[in-house]
């Protein structure tokens, strides 16, 4: 398999991005002291992605997230997925868009732009479905242009068009751990989510079409909060997942690009500032992580990174009528996108990962 590496630069910051899933390999930032250290967790060779089952750094799709049951219906016929997670379906499939090799369109030391042609019944998802994504590293706070910060941003916007009635929820999946990617457990790093509600799910991590405030409960990480503070507590929405695994509804309204959430190690001093233009945004704590062997030899543990997953809302297909016709009935905009795509629309959307050093 023949997987290329690109890498931007921007000051003292690099990123490495494989072709192979469209993927983050690697970033480095430097630390309080100037020590660069590279805070995603990966592989070096391309092997290494086709045989590991995390979806490191990938781009996530069709659908990132789960669908309840492995099956949807759109304009009255069903569609059969894989249930590559229990009954479920998970991130787009067994051979989703993590396992593809993606085509370069373009691309310098700023920037790179890769695309992947998804044929119709690819996964088991109806339509011919033609994917961008367009990696950039900029200075400063692209987010929040005006905060005349220092650092520098990895923005990474996603396109797409479709000839039929479809499913679309990108997602980039990098898992971080902010003292390094092969500094073991990130339950001292502090994480802070700009999210007054979340969505409970079963336990089998499929939302149940609720959306509840996380007042009074551990998910409530409104302000910055280590991450394994709270971890462990007998709260259902904890123990389902063996951590944080949960989608949140990020407070402003969904296709505007607006502040997500902030991650910080005490430890090196590296805080990485969320900006999105989607609606939602999953914690994932790397309960599942097993002993993936990784850069250098690294054994990836339990809750060795954690991965800030800008998205749709987890099911959307199940429940986004159901929650459009109560935001009908009580006059306010319904709180996330339909995750259809039809043909003549085009899906677009925003991240902004702003690196910077508190001293």
């Amino acid at each position: 398999m023949k997987t290329e590496i690109y890498q931007l630069k921007c000051g003292s910051v690099t990123a490495g991005i494989i072709t192979y899933g469209a993927a983050l390999q690697s970033l480095i930032v430097p630390d309080r002291d100037g020590t660069g250290k590279d805070v995603v967790l990966g592989f070096e060779t391309a092997d290494g992605y086709a045989a590991h089952d995390k979806f490191m750094g990938a781009t996530a799709g069709r659908f990132c997230n789960r669908i309840g049951g492995a099956e949807f219906e759109i304009d009255g016929k069903k569609y059969t997925l894989a249930a590559n997670d229990g009954e479920n379906h998970l991130h787009g499939g067994i051979c989703g868009f993590d396992k593809k090799l993606w085509e370069v369109v373009e691309a310098d030391d700023s920037h790179i732009v890769l695309s992947l042609h998804s044929p119709d019944g690819d996964e088991g998802y109806p339509g011919n479905l033609d994917v961008k994504v367009k990696y950039s590293l900029v200075p400063g706070n692209a987010g929040a242009p005006d905060a005349g910060d220092s650092g520098a941003s990895l923005v990474i916007e996603y396109s797409a068009v479709t000839d039929a009635p479809t499913l679309c929820n990108l997602t980039n999946h990098a898992y971080y751990n902010l003292n390094g990617h092969d500094a073991g457990s990130i339950l001292d790093q502090e994480i802070l989510i700009e999210a007054d509600e979340y969505t409970p799910a079963d336990s089998g991590q499929i939302p149940d079409g609720s959306i509840v405030p996380v007042e009074g409960t551990p998910m409530d990480l409104r302000k910055s909060t280590p991450i394994g503070l709270h971890i462990d507590e007998d709260f259902d929405q904890l123990t389902f997942a063996g951590g944080y695994d949960r989608n949140w509804m990020i407070r402003g309204a969904a296709g505007q690009l607006r502040h997500a959430a902030r991650a910080y190690s005490p430890a090196s001093g590296i805080a990485v500032d969320v900006y999105t233009t989607q609606a939602a945004m999953q914690l994932y704590s790397g309960n599942f992580l097993n002993h993936d062997i990784g850069k250098g030899g690294t054994d990836y543990t339990w809750r060795s990174g954690f991965c800030l997953e800008t998205q749709n809302v987890p099911d959307a297909i199940h429940s986004y009528e159901k929650v459009a016709e109560q935001a009908a009935a009580e006059g306010r905009d319904v709180p996330f996108p339909d995750p259809v795509l039809r043909p003549g629309m085009e899906y677009n959307e925003k991240t902004v990962y702003y690196y910077s050093v508190v001293k």
